[in-house]
């Protein structure tokens, strides 16, 4: 009888490790996939509107468009990244397969007409919906439904920036920080590298950046560090506000949805006309590539904030995070005037640490740091990333995101001392 029962929960096991083998290679295969066409989409859309800049006075039109797509199709859809981090939480009904055609349309038209936003919700949303087919085809439960929106989310992160580790721990970490999903290590980490190497089989690059000199470890250096991270912490702060306000507005005075993201175009379309530029549109990437080449100027990060805000805030779509490492990057800087240490260095530790605060993924982002910059640069990344996560409030760009572990803890105590006090 402990012979049979040995060789049944050997077969279980076999069966169980084919299974899931199964679904990360395929998952990341139609991730990877899916990320190499947007991002292939996404370079034409940009380069289109470069070279059509008159297409910009179309933004109102684009944005109805999208509105109307949604408002009709994609109710159910509409959250976004917040409804995969909704379903992981709670029981929540399959993603649609429909979330990955729609936010796919939707951020290309926001890029090709002069929205800012970035890229990563697209992948993510893509990623995610197809990831999560997989739960009704296998009859998995609760339980493998998780693992399910975290190699989902790994693959889709992974594959839009080329950062394979960071975008497996960004899955776990994003969903519930302090408290880890172990079963979904293994099988986000190996969807996040096909889907990573999928990508590459398509011969689709991604942008390199580099730090050219890292400052020698001593107290100095980590003093300047920690004070760069609480700024940046302060900056993640003042992104999730400004957009969350932008959302509560158009949401409070445009009751229309479609007419939101219309209204929005119509003053993102003036206000650039009014300043007279258009690197404060689109993904920025010239413009992040910029400044590890020379300091910035000190009103981009805002600028850039604004923008961003606007845009997503009105119901134009696409991601946070490729923004978010515009701000990061553009302050570091433009800090170096006022702290003395190299400005691509700055630049660097700025780029991960505004999306740490963001997201509440600190570990994430200094491995992601780690993966763009070097693993030289990892101990002062893991300080500026830290310390901005500290700073940055209690919640993020996320709102259906819970935060627990150190974070959850600060910000009780602190709140608990005010109430106590006033």
């Amino acid at each position: 009888m402990n012979l049979l029962s040995t060789s049944l929960k050997k077969e279980f096991t076999f069966k169980t490790l084919l299974k899931w083998f199964f679904i990360c290679a395929i998952v990341g295969i139609l991730s990877g996939c899916a990320s190499a066409l947007f991002l292939v989409s996404l370079d034409w859309v940009t380069s289109f509107r470069e070279a059509h800049l008159f297409i910009i006075w179309g933004l109102p039109i684009g944005g109805l468009l999208i509105g109307l797509l949604y408002h009709y199709q994609g109710k159910e859809v509409v959250k976004g990244n917040n409804q995969i981090i909704e379903a992981y939480y709670s029981t929540t009904p399959i993603l649609p397969l429909k979330m990955a055609p729609l936010i796919f349309i939707g951020t290309l038209i926001t890029h090709l007409f002069g929205g800012s936003a970035g890229r990563e919700g697209t992948a993510v949303q893509m990623s995610s919906a197809i990831s999560d087919q997989f739960t009704k085809l296998f009859k998995l439960d609760d339980s493998e439904r998780k693992i399910i929106l975290i190699i989902g989310i790994s693959a889709g992160f992974a594959s839009v920036f080329g950062t394979p580790f960071a975008g497996a721990i960004f899955a776990i970490e994003v969903l519930f920080f302090g408290k880890i999903n172990y079963k979904a290590i293994i099988p986000a980490f190996f969807t996040a590298f096909v889907a990573h190497f999928t990508v590459l089989f398509w011969n689709v690059t991604h942008t390199l950046y580099s730090i050219p000199f890292i400052p020698k470890f001593n107290s100095t250096t980590i003093f300047y560090v920690i004070l760069s991270g609480i700024v940046f912490g302060l900056t993640a702060l003042l992104f999730s506000r400004t957009t969350h306000f932008c959302g509560i507005f158009f949401s409070k005075f445009i009751k229309f949805p479609p007419l939101r993201p219309f209204v929005g175009g119509i003053i993102i379309a003036v206000a650039l006309y009014l300043i007279g530029t258009t690197k404060y549109i689109g993904l920025g990437i010239p413009s992040i590539i910029n400044s590890f080449a020379a300091p910035c100027e000190s009103y981009d990060f805002l600028l850039k904030i604004i923008f961003t805000s606007l845009t997503l805030g009105a119901g134009f779509k696409g991601g946070e995070v490729t923004p978010l490492f515009y701000i990061g990057a553009t302050l570091g800087s433009a800090l170096s005037f006022f702290i003395p240490l190299p400005f691509a260095f700055l630049a660097g530790i700025g780029f991960v640490a505004v999306f740490s605060g963001a997201t509440n993924t600190p570990i994430a982002c200094t491995v992601m740091g780690m993966e763009l910059f070097g693993l030289e640069s990892g101990l002062y990344l893991f300080i500026g990333c830290s310390i901005a996560y500290l700073c940055s409030g209690k919640s993020g760009i996320y709102s259906a995101q819970i935060i627990k572990g150190p974070k959850h803890y600060l910000y009780q105590k602190w709140d608990k001392i005010r109430f106590d006090y006033f």
